[in-house]
């Protein structure tokens, strides 16, 4: 991961939940830094979420706290006052106003976040900064994550080279409806917030809104996006306008971050053992082509079948017709992989269920849907469904 310039990041052990690792991490931006951000659509969102949504109105950023191991979710006044005593501390870190601070916690849901067990931390972690800590970062932000996720990409931006940076955490209450988790990306291009939320907002709809592990969308899901504009010294040109032709480049590399982050999150679902990549075509429209995606992505048979190496194709018809969206039985093809499974309301004629099974014991599987009544398409990406993921949360809290 390479250094962006205009941003420090530093980590610490502050023993939130988690013994003998990094739980906690502070991000410093330069002055002029840019920001944007998407969060949950529950309705029962985390102190943090509130308060980043509150800020996010100013454009700018210059510290960004995350903590792991206490979502400090549903914890009334008592989170509101964690969080303001965060900023507080982040903002005199970072010697900024708190209106420039953000905030995200993620780990266990009503239990209440001693913020004092890290706020005195902040100081020093600011004097500990340095430009080359992404990779800590991304260590310091997980929960039951089994690896941390990152990516990376480097573009042009009218003559001058910038980079985007991101990192994820995120493995199981995964069903977003926004962004997803927690995900922080950052470039050193100078563009302007109104242009970054309108890259990001688009950004989501094909990439973290197009995941899901659990079908459980978390309240604390917050998604940021800074731009430094340290590459305006480099020659690259200030984009203020979203309908700026030299912003192609720089949208496709974008969106490629934040698939690859995605797509992580899938791979590294909870008790995961294989990635499921799920593509619709011939729907209705791209909405009900996605509709029916996540309705096969989100099904428990489906999901467990997977796990089993089952070829049971059934479950995927089943899912197609339970989700509420325009189909034909008659028309309806279906394949696992290459294989054509199914065609056109029946088992395909030249059907193999020793192809199927030994496709099945794959890492990654692709199960291809086609409708036959029109041109919408979407692709969703999940995992299967093991007991491991049961063990996991049967004992989350413990």
């Amino acid at each position: 991961m390479p250094a962006i310039e205009g941003l420090r990041i530093a980590t610490a052990q502050a023993g939130i939940k988690y013994k003998g690792r990094t739980d906690l991490m502070l991000m410093l931006f330069d002055p002029g830094t840019s920001s944007a951000g998407v969060f949950t659509r529950s309705k029962c969102p985390s102190a943090a979420v509130d308060f980043c949504r509150k800020n996010l109105s100013g454009g700018a950023a210059r510290a960004l706290v995350v903590n792991s191991g206490n979502a400090n979710a549903f914890t009334g006044k008592r989170g509101s006052e964690a969080a303001a005593m965060t900023a507080k501390a982040a903002s005199e870190a970072a010697n900024c106003a708190a209106g420039e601070v953000f905030l995200a916690s993620t780990g266990v849901i009503g239990e209440p976040l001693e913020a004092s067990r890290f706020t005195h931390l902040l100081g020093s972690l600011a004097g500990e900064a340095k430009p080359d800590g992404w990779l800590d970062a991304g260590k310091a932000i997980m929960t039951t994550d089994t690896f941390p996720k990152y990516a990376t990409a480097t573009v042009k931006l009218g003559d001058a080279e910038v980079t985007i940076n991101g990192i994820a955490k995120g493995a199981g209450m995964i069903a977003p409806d926004m962004a997803t988790m927690l995900s922080f990306v950052a470039t050193d291009a100078p563009i302007a917030a109104p242009v970054l939320q309108a890259l990001l907002s688009k950004g989501v709809g094909k990439t973290f809104n197009a995941i899901t592990v659990d079908g459980d969308t978390s309240t604390s899901d917050t998604l940021m996006l800074f731009a430094t504009g340290a590459a305006a010294k480099r020659g690259a040109p200030a984009i203020v306008e979203t309908g700026d032709v030299r912003l192609a480049g720089f949208k496709r590399a974008l969106n490629r971050v934040l698939k690859s982050l995605a797509i992580q999150i899938a791979r590294d679902g909870e008790g995961a053992r294989k990635l499921i990549e799920i593509s619709v075509e011939g729907a209705k429209s791209s909405r009900s082509a996605k509709r029916i995606a996540m309705s096969i992505a989100n099904s428990p048979l489906v999901k467990t079948a997977v796990a089993g190496e089952d070829a049971n194709w059934g479950r995927v018809v089943m899912a197609v017709g339970k989700a509420g969206e325009p189909a034909d039985r008659d028309l309806l093809t279906i394949r696992f992989g290459d294989l054509r499974v199914a065609h056109h309301g029946e088992r395909d004629t030249g059907y193999s269920e020793e192809a199927a099974s030994a496709y099945m014991r794959g890492d990654h599987i692709r199960i291809g849907v086609e409708l036959g009544i029109g041109r919408g398409k979407a692709t969703v990406w999940t995992c299967d469904l093991t007991k491991e993921y049961v063990a996991i949360n049967g004992d989350y809290r413990s």
